[in-house]
């Protein structure tokens, strides 16, 4: 896409009163965040469990309109993890925009196979071979966690729901980049309590195979990896949420995704602004789409 300029990231920020819905943080660089709204939810969840983890943000391929995605979950009401796993929402939260700054929804959507006991941090990669958007998520069956994907073209009709990849360890948190030679894809091992990064040359399962990372071996307790190409050179940035220390998002960045090494950021290099930065997804955006937001940032002053 041409005339890229800043960035959006759309996330959580905690298990407390209105941290699980929806933020939106505004960059220049990918690297330094202006949260918008003046720090406060910029869309709520009030239907299902009533919170809004994990979003995700895509925009369509073929005309303008953009959707947000969440996971259905509020671990603040106090369910805690071992109910939110084995007996939670089988929904995907869906809200979508014209302009990025009006949104409709939310709205739930039952992506979730029977039996399973929970839909989490669900993400959207546009599979052109199939000419379709491929949803995948977590999800808790046999009491295992595996990655599950459905297929649609207008986030209101989806295909029946399948296993997209299991490990024999739990997995939970992927994300997948496009790039000229194929697809990066990374997971988070909730087992070991790392993230793991594979490639493949087209979407399918089979096709994904391990890269060796040091830098991600050696890092542990972390979460909900993001991966973005900044706009201005061939460098990408993947984030990893750092929950067992409560730090937040920590960058690190490449510029050869297949050597799977990453410099780790210093924090003087990065300011993710107020907010703390949960698990959440980030989109290039051009400069009237900048602005357009940029106007949130305003209005909260």
């Amino acid at each position: 896409m041409k005339d890229l300029y800043g960035y959006l990231f759309v996330h959580f920020t905690g298990e407390h009163k209105d941290g699980e819905q929806i933020y939106f943080s505004l960059s220049e660089d990918g690297l330094h965040w202006n949260d918008l709204n003046g720090g406060k939810p910029v869309l709520k969840s009030t239907i299902g469990e009533k919170g809004a983890r994990d979003p995700f943000i895509i925009r369509a391929v073929n005309e303008k309109k953009y959707w947000i995605i969440a996971t259905d979950l509020r671990i603040e009401a106090g369910k805690g993890w071992d109910v939110a796993q084995h007996g939670g929402s089988r929904d995907i939260l869906i809200w979508e925009s014209t302009d990025l700054v009006n949104w409709d929804g939310p709205r739930a959507a039952t992506v979730g196979v029977a039996g399973s006991g929970c839909v989490w941090a669900p993400e959207v990669i546009y599979d052109k071979e199939k000419e379709m958007y491929m949803i995948f998520f977590a999800s808790m069956t046999d009491n295992k966690q595996k990655i599950y994907r459905t297929f649609t073209k207008d986030f209101s009709s989806f295909t029946d729901t399948e296993l997209y990849t299991e490990s024999d360890n739990h997995i939970i948190d992927s994300t997948i980049i496009s790039t000229k030679e194929g697809y990066y894809r990374y997971t988070k091992d909730e087992t070991t309590k790392k993230v793991k990064a594979e490639f493949g040359k087209d979407l399918e399962n089979s096709s994904f195979k391990l890269i060796v990372s040091k830098a991600l071996g050696e890092m542990e307790g972390v979460e909900g990896p993001e991966i973005f190409k900044f706009n201005d050179r061939d460098e990408y940035c993947l984030i990893v949420d750092r929950y067992a220390e409560g730090k937040g998002y920590l960058p690190m960045v490449t510029n050869d995704l297949s050597s799977g090494e990453f410099r780790v950021l210093d924090e003087s290099e990065f300011d993710l602004g107020e907010n703390k930065k949960r698990h959440g997804g980030i989109m290039t955006i051009t400069k009237d789409e900048y602005d357009a937001l940029k106007k949130l940032l305003v209005q909260s002053n």
